[in-house]
């Protein structure tokens, strides 16, 4: 399995994506770069964001990083968002990974 680097800064390992298995996403993108207090990732399944969770990331010297298991076999979408409300949705497109 690989790292998967998207663009906007963020990184997803390991990569492909496995049900039931842990993933991190890791985060260097604008909320960031712009000295962000603290940043969340908001993360749901399918076109509708089913399921849809904010979860605290937690900075390391690689960036924001959150940790989680994916219990979908669906395309999983995500963007972040910072304390301050401000989000990074990757102009409009937000991120996604591909569950198997």
């Amino acid at each position: 399995m690989t790292t998967r680097h998207e663009p906007g800064g963020v990184s997803v390992y390991p990569y492909p994506a496995r049900r039931g298995e842990f993933v991190t996403i890791c985060y260097n993108g604008l909320l960031k770069n712009s000295g962000a207090d603290q940043v969340y990732l908001h993360s749901g399944y399918g076109s509708l964001w089913r399921d849809d969770q904010y979860l605290r990331m937690q900075r390391t010297n690689m960036g924001w990083e959150k940790t989680m298991v994916v219990d979908k076999s669906d395309v999983m979408h995500f963007c972040f968002k910072d304390s301050a409300n401000n989000w990074d949705n990757n102009a409009g497109l937000n991120w996604s990974v591909t569950v198997h």
